[in-house]
C-alpha cells in the first residue's frame, strides 16, 4: 500500500515537502471527512502479560530434523479486559503428543526453540477464510485505487498483486534465517487456502502435501538468536500481519548455558506492535487512513504489566509493528533512583550476542530485535517501571500518526524465589563481533529508495518488484550495499538470507539528487546520465549508532536524507541437503528479495528480488 514522505529529521538536510501517508478514507468511512477510528479508553496495566506458548516438535518423520506441523487458522482472542473478544488469525501448532491440543493462544503464534544446525522441517497448512478479515481494503486494491494499488513509474505498467480469484493467501518466511529459497517464504511462494498458487510456489516433499500446504526446510546455521516468522504474502502482507500471523523462532544454544544469562521465567520475549479497536474489541485497521494505530499491544495485550522479582530479567524485544518505530526506556517514581530512567545492557541484536553495552534508551524499527538485560534488583518492593515511548511518532522521524507514550509497566511485586546467581552484565563474556573488512575493490550496489509522485508507490531504482532480477552477485563474495533515502521518512530494510553490519551514514543534498533523478527517469534511464551519488554527499561518513556498531544485523534503519551502508560478507546460500530431502538445498541462480520492513512499503512496491550467481570463471 502507497506509503509518502513524512516531515524531515531536524537534525539532517532538509528539501521535499513533508505530507501524509494516506489520503483517501477507507471503505465505508463516508468520505474524507469522517472521523478515523478511535479504540475506547482502555484502563492501563490491568492485563497480566501473557506468553506465547513453545511449540512441541516431532523427531521421527524426518531422521536428525524436528518436525512441526503449523496451521493457520481464524480464532478469537480478547486484547483487553475491558474490550470484546475479537476475531483474529493466528498459528496453531500440531502437538505430536496430543493431536486434538493444538498449541497456540489464537493471536500471534506459538515460540519455535531449535539448537544451532540441527535442521527443521515445518509443514505449514492454510485454513484461513477464503474472504479476507479486512476485505475493503483487497476490494479497493483491486479496484485500482491508486494510493492502494502498486503504481510504477515509467515506463513500467501498473499490476494486480494477487489474482481475481484470491482474497486471501499466505506464505511464511523465517525472518532472518540462512533458508535456502524454496523455502524462504518470499510473496510469489504464497498458497490460498483453497489451493491457489502463485508463480513461484514450492514446497519440498510433494507427495506429503496438499494444495493449501508447503513444506520448509531450516538450516538453522545461525548462533544464538532471536528470529521470528510472519507472513509475506504478495500485497496483503500488511493485512495478515495485523490480523495476528507472527511468531517467535529462537535459536539456543546449550553452549550459552555457561554465560550466566537470566533464563527460565526471567527470560520474558516481548512482541511490540501497535492496534486499533472498535468499540466492541474487534480490531480495526485504519492505516489507510493515517499513519500507524493508537494502541500499544505486547504479545497481544493492550497496556499489559508483568509482575517481576527484584532481580535481573533478560527482556527480548522484537518490533513487529506493521509501520512504527519506537524509542523506548524504562522510567521509574522519581524518588527511586538519581534520575528517572532505569539503566540497562543490550546483549544482543538480530543475529545474535554482541559486546555488551549500557544504554539509557533504544530505538527500535520494524522487525529489528533487542536482547536487553534489565536489572530490578534496587527496585524497592512495589515500584512500578514503566516502559514509556518518546520522540518516535509515526512515520519516523516526523510523521503524523496517533502518539503512544506507554506501552507497558513492570511491577517489583514478587518476592525473591531464590537467590540471583546471573552474571552482571559488565562482566558478562559474550563474543565480540568483529568488524567486517572492506577491501578497496569491494563491489558496491545502490538501492535508491524513488516515489514517482507524492502519496504514491515506492520503488528501490525505479523499478517495481515484479520486474525480473536485475542484480546478480557472485557465490562467496563481499558486497557493499548502498541505501540511498532521499525522502522524508526512515525505512526499515531487511535483506534476506544474511546477516551483515552496518557501515556508515552520509547526509545527502536530497532535493538536489531526487530532482536529477527525475531528469535521468525522464531521459530514458541511459546509464552513463545516472547522478553520481558522490556529487550529492554534504558531509563526511558518520559511523554506525553505538547500538548496532560491531553488531549482526538482518535490518537496519535508512534515515531519511542520508545514504546508508551495509557490508554483507561471504554471500553463500545453503547448497547442501537439509534433513535429507531431495531438492531442499540452494541451487543456482538463487534468487532472494529485499525491502523495506513497514509493511504497507512493502505491499506496496518497496521490494526487489537479487540473484546470486556461480562464478564460472
Amino acid at each position: 500500500m502507497a506509503g509518502a514522505m513524512g516531515g524531515g529529521a531536524a537534525m539532517l538536510p532538509q528539501g521535499l515537502a513533508p505530507a501524509r501517508a494516506y489520503a483517501a478514507p477507507a471503505r465505508g468511512m463516508g468520505g474524507a471527512d469522517a472521523p478515523v477510528t478511535q479504540t475506547p479508553p482502555l484502563e492501563k496495566y490491568v492485563d497480566p502479560l501473557p506468553t506465547p506458548l513453545t511449540a512441541v516438535p516431532d523427531p521421527s518423520v524426518y531422521p536428525g530434523a524436528d518436525y512441526y506441523e503449523i496451521t493457520m487458522r481464524e480464532g478469537e482472542w480478547r486484547f483487553h479486559r475491558d474490550l470484546g473478544p475479537a476475531r483474529v488469525w493466528g498459528y496453531w501448532a500440531t502437538n505430536p503428543h496430543r493431536a486434538h491440543r493444538p498449541i497456540g493462544m489464537g493471536y500471534l503464534g506459538p515460540t519455535i526453540e531449535v539448537a544451532p544446525d540441527h535442521p527443521t522441517v515445518v509443514k505449514y497448512r492454510n485454513e484461513l477464510p477464503t474472504t479476507h478479515m479486512f476485505q475493503y481494503v483487497i476490494d479497493q486494491i483491486r479496484s485500482g485505487n491508486p494510493q492502494l494499488t502498486p503504481i510504477p513509474p515509467p515506463p513500467y505498467k501498473s499490476e494486480q498483486p494477487f489474482p481475481a480469484n484470491v482474497n486471501v493467501w499466505n506464505v511464511v518466511h523465517q525472518h532472518g534465517g540462512y533458508t535456502p529459497p524454496q523455502s524462504d517464504g518470499t510473496p510469489m511462494q504464497s498458497f490460498s487456502p483453497d489451493g491457489v498458487h502463485a508463480a513461484d510456489y514450492a514446497t519440498l516433499d510433494p507427495s506429503r502435501v496438499r494444495p493449501n500446504e508447503a513444506i520448509y526446510a531450516y538450516t538453522n546455521h545461525d548462533q544464538s538468536c532471536m528470529l521470528w516468522y510472519h507472513d509475506h504474502a504478495m500485497g496483503m502482507t500488511s493485512l495478515n500481519v495485523y490480523a495476528g500471523l507472527a511468531g517467535l523462532y529462537v535459536l539456543r544454544d546449550p553452549a550459552d548455558e555457561r554465560l550466566g544469562l537470566p533464563s527460565g521465567e526471567f527470560e520474558v520475549p516481548l512482541i511490540l506492535q501497535d492496534r486499533t479497536f472498535n468499540s466492541d474489541g474487534s480490531l480495526a485497521y485504519t492505516m489507510t487512513e493515517r499513519e500507524g494505530e493508537d494502541t500499544p499491544v505486547v504479545n497481544g495485550k493492550a497496556y499489559p504489566y508483568l509482575a517481576v522479582e527484584p532481580r535481573r530479567y533478560r527482556l527480548r524485544f522484537l518490533n513487529a509493528s506493521n509501520e512504527r518505530f519506537w524509542r523506548l526506556r524504562f522510567d521509574t517514581p522519581r524518588d527511586v533512583l538519581p534520575q528517572p530512567t532505569l539503566p540497562f545492557w543490550l546483549i544482543g541484536t538480530d543475529g545474535g550476542f554482541r559486546r555488551p553495552l549500557q544504554m539509557l534508551n533504544f530505538l527500535i524499527s520494524p522487525a529489528e530485535r533487542y536482547d536487553l538485560i534489565v536489572d530490578f534488583s534496587r527496585m524497592p518492593m512495589g515500584t512500578s517501571i514503566t516502559l514509556t515511548n518518546y520522540n518516535a511518532p509515526v512515520h519516523f522521524p516526523d510523521g503524523a500518526g496517533p502518539e503512544i507514550t506507554e506501552v507497558m509497566q513492570f511491577r517489583v511485586t514478587r518476592p525473591l524465589s531464590g537467590p540471583d546467581r546471573t552474571t552482571p552484565p559488565a562482566q558478562l563474556d559474550l563474543p565480540a563481533v568483529p568488524p567486517a573488512k572492506v577491501a578497496p575493490d569491494t563491489r558496491r550496489r545502490q538501492w535508491v529508495v524513488y516515489q514517482h509522485q507524492l502519496f504514491g508507490t515506492m520503488t528501490f531504482n525505479a523499478v517495481p518488484f515484479p520486474e525480473p532480477s536485475q542484480d546478480f552477485v557472485t557465490d562467496g563474495s563481499t558486497e557493499v550495499w548502498e541505501y540511498v533515502n532521499p525522502n522524508h521518512d526512515g525505512h526499515p530494510m531487511h535483506v534476506h538470507l544474511v546477516n551483515f553490519q552496518v557501515l556508515n551514514r552520509q547526509p545527502m543534498d536530497a532535493a538536489a539528487y531526487q530532482a536529477q533523478y527525475e531528469i535521468w527517469i525522464d531521459g530514458g534511464r541511459k546509464p552513463e546520465d545516472l547522478p553520481v551519488l558522490e556529487n550529492y554527499l554534504t558531509g563526511p561518513p558518520i559511523p554506525p549508532d553505538p547500538d548496532e556498531a560491531l553488531s549482526w544485523k538482518d535490518t537496519f534503519k535508512s534515515y531519511p536524507e542520508t545514504v546508508t551502508r551495509i557490508v554483507i560478507p561471504d554471500i553463500t546460500p545453503p547448497t547442501g541437503p537439509i534433513a535429507s530431502i531431495p531438492g531442499s538445498g540452494a541451487e543456482f541462480p538463487a534468487m532472494y528479495i529485499h525491502h523495506c520492513h513497514i509493511l504497507e512499503h512493502e505491499d506496496d512496491d518497496l521490494m526487489r528480488p537479487w540473484t546470486i550467481v556461480r562464478d564460472d570463471g
